[in-house]
């Protein structure tokens, strides 16, 4: 179970960072076309791939205590 833990985490610090990445991404390009649509698909983006990004950090800190 604590490897799972700790291979989730890692998966989960990935995606999460890809998340962000993109989020970026859409974000400036929404801002450099003026599309605000864009713009704040990108900030949820970002914020999606944080979240995802800090419950992998949790789980292999999970993974680290067993």
């Amino acid at each position: 179970m604590a490897d799972d833990l700790g291979r989730d985490g890692a998966e989960n610090q990935i995606k999460g960072a890809g998340k962000e990445f993109k989020g970026k991404v859409r974000d400036s390009i929404g801002g450099l076309t003026g599309d605000t649509s864009e713009q704040l698909k990108g900030k949820v983006d970002q914020a999606k791939g944080k979240i995802q990004r800090k419950i992998g950090e949790s789980e292999s800190d999970a993974d680290q205590d067993f």
